[in-house]
Parts: structure tokens; C-alpha cells; sequence
């Protein structure tokens, strides 16, 4: 048999290192498997290269804008493969950071595919050479991939997914997005503000579905504004490829219609990376997409096998991975805890203007049968958001009625992702309206704007 440790785990991503992380922390001996680079999808192809990306079609969509701020110069020019080298830099010296944090952790990094060969058993398999290794325990952080559409092939240059869609050699003429959650608009973004026509095609009623309905119709009228063209509750029913185009065949209530643009980005969502594990052999229950099911501790239905992150299935966001991925080894480490409430978990989408929230949508408030408060804050009236230059969007806090719990805020506007974490510190210590706007506010800051919209839910709005 190989080396023996007290924890083995299977993928690198957020999850997979903050957990190998506090493992180490905790006096146990690690290994971590990978099969790929070290941080996962988030790190590589996710996360962090997008967000450089977007931070491009900022700055291009800022000098635009230039003679607003009295900013004059002639013949702009644009190279996109700087935006593209710049974002792989960005991601390659956040991996060397991660591979630097498994040495200081003394956290053993193995190479290859991982499959569980019984329970504590993992083999590792890197170019025909296979390994064994030895674990009291198994955290599978494997994370998951892009969802493609049944008898659609991706090949990467007309029809690509959110992993081609960081590189393209040049920017398309036209770009077709199947999917308006997070990695479609965002994607719709970047382009956009390159100069792609953009078309989003979402089968469901709006954009950001998972977002509150206000917000979701807002953002589809800044992207119309900007000529993207928004089609919802239009069903994708084929992809064809001819020569140098992309075709689909559309329907919407029963009426059918073709179009047709350079690339087509596949965003319908992701699956988890479950096959090649070995999961059936051992019994690990998985639910019907194939997730992997875990208690409150992050344990599986196999004792002493734990599962975190996107494989175990939404809110697939990393910050979600990396609290379940500390929450698993100290459950191992028989420290009192659980999983992340998701309802206390914020989603984030970092297009322009950018969304955040956390809780409850006002829609899902009521169906819970509670009486709510609501209130809102535009950031035209922010003077912040004037000074920047930037006021487009809004805060909307949904509230309980009787004790003034806040059950769920949403913001769309600048810095949004940003401005969200007082939210969830709101939702984790149970606050009400009036404890959130008593705690004073720097002025001018875009924060206030949280502050304001607790008031206007009192019926106290001071700036409005």
C-alpha cells in the first residue's frame, strides 16, 4: 500500500484547498489530488479570469465615456488578446499562491485522476503509471462542468462553452448566449462592451432568475439600453453549424423563428464531476443530476467520506465551497458545526451594473405566508454613486413586518458584490431595519444606500 493520511482530498478548487487548509490546521496529515491546476475551475477558468475580463470592459466602457469626466483623444484603440493575456496571468499567479499555501501547510499535492477503490482506498492515475493511497477519511471536492445541450457538440470556435469563451482569439461579430444566469450575462458583458451584437436567449421569464424579479427587470432594460437583444421564454430547439455561422432554431408560445450570429455560448448551467470516482462501488447516494447527497456535516450516506462544494450540488458559488469545505474538517475533527445556511449564503454577478443579494427574494418572503416591509434606495439619489458618475441601480430591502428581521436585500449598481457583505453579516446576526440604520453609515459612500433603504422600509426615507 502507499502513504497513509488522515484526510485525502479529491480536487483543488476552493473547497478542496481552504478544507485541506484547515485540516492542516488542525493537526492532520493531508493529501490533496489534482488532476489539472491547482485552485480548480473558480481559480483557472472561473472566477478569476472573468473578473479581469469584466474589469476590461469596465475600464473600455469608462474611457467611452471619457469627455463626461473631460477626458479628450482620438482613435481609441482596442486589443482584446491583452485582455485575455492579462486575465491568465491574473489566474496562473493565483495558483502558484495556492501551490505555495499547500507547502506552507505541509500539505501533499499528488497529480492525476483520483478514484476510490474501496472505502480509505484511492488510486491516482497520471499518464499509465497508477498509485495507491490510504486515508482515514475522503473529502470529494470535484467540483463540476459545463452543462451542453443533448445533440448539440461543442467545438469550441462556433459553438463554445464558459471555458472557450476566456479565450477566443478575437472578439465576434455577433455573439448568440444560451442561458441568462450568472455566466451569461456576465460573458454578455465582456462582449458587449468589445462591440459583439449580443443576443441572450433564456427559457425562463427573465434574466437572473434566481435573482428578485425588480432587480432581474432592471438589468434586462440597462442591457437593452446598451443594444443587447433580451429574448425570454424562448426555447433553444436546435444548433447547426454552417460554414462560418451559427444557426438556431427558436420557439416561443407555439411560434418558431431562426437566427443566426458568429458564436454561440452554451450557459444553460453545470453538472458535477462524479464519473470515475468509484461512487456506485461504494454506495455514495447521489440525487437525480447526479449530486452527491451529504447530511449537515458534509458526510455522505458512506461514513467517513464527506462531499463539498458544486458537487454537492447549489448555490454553486466558491465562497459556498470554501465555508463547506472548513465546515467538513472540523465536523471530522469533532468540532461542533455544519453546513452554511444557504439562505445566509450572497449570490453575486459581476457584470455592469453588477447584482448581489442575499435571503429571500420579496416574492419568496410572501410565499413563506409572512407579512413583509419593503423598501428601496435609488442610487440617483446616492451621492456617492453622482461623485462616480455611476448611478444606475438600486437597494431593496424585504423585511418581516412584525419585527423587522431582514430576510433578504438586493442590490444592482456599482460595487454591488461589494456592498453585499454587510447584508449577510445583517442575515447571520438575525438584525432588524432599525439595528441596521442605527449603525452609522461613512458619508459618502455607496453603503449608505443600505441604510437609506432600511429607512424607506420604516417609512423614514431621508435622501428621498
Amino acid at each position: 500500500m502507499g502513504e497513509r493520511y488522515d484526510l485525502a482530498i479529491i480536487g483543488s478548487g476552493p473547497g478542496g484547498y481552504v478544507g485541506a487548509i484547515r485540516a492542516a490546521q488542525l493537526g492532520m496529515k493531508v493529501a490533496i489530488v489534482e488532476r489539472d491546476r491547482l485552485g480548480g475551475v473558480c481559480l483557472n477558468w472561473g472566477c478569476i479570469p472573468t473578473k479581469a475580463l469584466l474589469r476590461n470592459a469596465e475600464i473600455l466602457s469608462l474611457l467611452r465615456r471619457a469627455e463626461e469626466f473631460g477626458f479628450h483623444f482620438d482613435n481609441l484603440r482596442v486589443d482584446f488578446s491583452v485582455a485575455v493575456k492579462r486575465s491568465e496571468r491574473a489566474a496562473a499567479k493565483l495558483s502558484k499562491g495556492v501551490e505555495y499555501l499547500m507547502k506552507k501547510n505541509k500539505v501533499t499535492v499528488v497529480t492525476g485522476d483520483a478514484r476510490m477503490a474501496g472505502k480509505g482506498q484511492i488510486r491516482v492515475s497520471e499518464d499509465g503509471t497508477e498509485t495507491t493511497m490510504e486515508a482515514e477519511r475522503v473529502l470529494l471536492a470535484t467540483g463540476t462542468r459545463p452543462r451542453e445541450i443533448p445533440g448539440v457538440a461543442v467545438d469550441g470556435k462556433r459553438v463554445i462553452t464558459s471555458t472557450e469563451a476566456l479565450s477566443l482569439p478575437e472578439v465576434p461579430r455577433s455573439l448568440l448566449i444560451i442561458g441568462a444566469g450568472a455566466v451569461g450575462v456576465e460573458f454578455a458583458d465582456i462582449y458587449g462592451a468589445y462591440g459583439s451584437a449580443v443576443t441572450i436567449i433564456e427559457m425562463l421569464p427573465r434574466v437572473l432568475p434566481v435573482e428578485d424579479a425588480e432587480v432581474s427587470s432592471f438589468l434586462e432594460k440597462s442591457f437593452a439600453k446598451r443594444g443587447m437583444k433580451i429574448r425570454v421564454n424562448t426555447k433553444v430547439d436546435e444548433v447547426t453549424v454552417k460554414a462560418d455561422q451559427v444557426k438556431l432554431k427558436l420557439s416561443k408560445e407555439g411560434k418558431q423563428e431562426e437566427i443566426s450570429g458568429d458564436v454561440a455560448l452554451v450557459a444553460i448551467g453545470r453538472i458535477p464531476n462524479v464519473e470515475g470516482l468509484g461512487l456506485d462501488g461504494l454506495g455514495v447516494k447521489q440525487d437525480r443530476g447526479g449530486f452527491i447527497e451529504v447530511n449537515a456535516q458534509c458526510e455522505t450516506s458512506v461514513p467517513g467520506i464527506y462531499a463539498i462544494g458544486d458537487v454537492v450540488g447549489g448555490p454553486l458559488l466558491a465562497h459556498k465551497a470554501m465555508a463547506e469545505g472548513i465546515a467538513a474538517v472540523e465536523a471530522m475533527a469533532g468540532i461542533k458545526t455544519k453546513r452554511p445556511d444557504p439562505s445566509k449564503i450572497p449570490n453575486c454577478t459581476y457584470c455592469s451594473p453588477q447584482v448581489a443579494s442575499v435571503g429571500l427574494t420579496e416574492e419568496q418572503a410572501k410565499e413563506s405566508g409572512r407579512e413583509v416591509k419593503v423598501g428601496r434606495f435609488s442610487l440617483q439619489a446616492s451621492g456617492k454613486a453622482v461623485a462616480l458618475g455611476d448611478t444606475e441601480g438600486f437597494v431593496k430591502v424585504v423585511a418581516d413586518a412584525e419585527y423587522g428581521e431582514i430576510l433578504g436585500l438586493h442590490i444592482i449598481g456599482p460595487e454591488a458584490t461589494e456592498m453585499i457583505a454587510e447584508a449577510t453579516m445583517a442575515r447571520t446576526l438575525e438584525a432588524t431595519l432599525d439595528e441596521l440604520h442605527h449603525s452609522v453609515h461613512a458619508h459618502p459612500t455607496l453603503s449608505e444606500a443600505v441604510a437609506e433603504a432600511c429607512l424607506a422600509a420604516l417609512g423614514r426615507a431621508i435622501h428621498m
